[in-house]
């Protein structure tokens, strides 16, 4: 499914946590490139400093690759904070699929981080997976889908990445459309109609998912966030589809992806309202690389 993965590690468990979900969701063949962001915001003018730094960025990015016996690319890169330096990565090397891990001390964990971090990250323009904490230590197996799902065309793409997921996987596809206040009160505005109101939707949006043939479908009344996320204790990957121009803008704006975030229980995969290319932003610091 992703050809081109950018896996982003820092010598800590949510790093490879983030090894163990790419794995799961590369296709066949993928490019893996490891990477580790050096939190700084260039390279220092000092050019011993700035090999030490290097090497030692090498170093943890082989020790990690040695550990995890995958074949993959080693790249070091600056950027303050982390995350933005993940983003240009993934912008220069035209990524389709980041992964991190979750962990609080790990490299999401310090890429969310403060107002910069979150800005810096917005637009991101491939897909984000974040590994939940742990996950290396957890049977990883993908034998359940999960993907909210509301028949809009993100939501459509989200579904068409789960079937293409669980056709690889043997998996079994789990969707769930939930029918929220806000769709109730567009529907009937009289707050006295809401409760028949709400039931019908219901029916309505139940009968519309089962006839999605090949996937086990259902709709229930409620908040998507909260739903979602109980979705996630029964599922081994849950899928959402962003609305904003890049997964992060809705991860870290939209209410959904952020709750999401710091409630699923199961490893989570934004996908991008639309793949397009882009060039680096202004002021991007080039990146050192190193194949072996």
């Amino acid at each position: 499914m992703f050809s081109n993965v950018l896996i982003g590690v820092d010598g800590r468990q949510g790093g490879r946590d983030a090894v163990a979900l790419a794995n799961q969701l590369a296709a066949a063949g993928a490019d893996l490139t490891l990477c580790h962001v050096q939190d700084w915001p260039v390279w220092r003018d000092n050019a011993v400093a700035s090999a030490i730094e290097f090497d030692q960025s090498l170093s943890l990015l082989t020790t990690e690759r040695q550990a995890s016996g995958i074949e993959a690319e080693l790249v070091c890169a600056s950027g303050s904070p982390p995350g933005r330096g993940l983003h240009e990565l993934a912008v220069q090397r035209a990524a389709d699929l980041l992964v991190v891990g979750s962990s609080g001390h790990a490299l999401l964990g310090r890429a969310l981080m403060g107002d910069d971090a979150r800005a810096s990250l917005n637009g991101a323009p491939c897909a984000i997976a974040i590994a939940p904490r742990g996950y290396t230590q957890l049977p990883h197996e993908l034998r359940s889908i999960g993907v909210g799902y509301d028949s809009s065309p993100e939501s459509q793409q989200a579904l068409a990445a789960a079937r293409e997921l669980a056709n690889r996987q043997g998996a079994v596809v789990k969707a769930l459309w939930v029918v929220t206040l806000q769709d109730v009160r567009e529907e009937r505005p009289l707050p006295a109609d809401w409760p028949e109101t709400a039931e019908s939707m219901v029916s309505r949006c139940r009968d519309q998912i089962h006839a999605v043939k090949g996937i086990e479908g259902d709709s229930v009344y409620g908040g998507p966030r909260e739903e979602l996320s109980r979705l996630s204790d029964s599922v081994d990957l849950l899928i959402v589809g962003s609305r904003g121009y890049g997964p992060m803008d809705r991860l870290f704006h939209g209410s959904v992806s952020s709750y999401l975030l710091r409630h699923v229980t199961c490893p989570l995969l934004v996908l991008p309202r639309q793949a397009t290319d882009q060039q680096a932003p202004a002021g991007t610091q080039a990146s050192i690389a190193a194949m072996a």
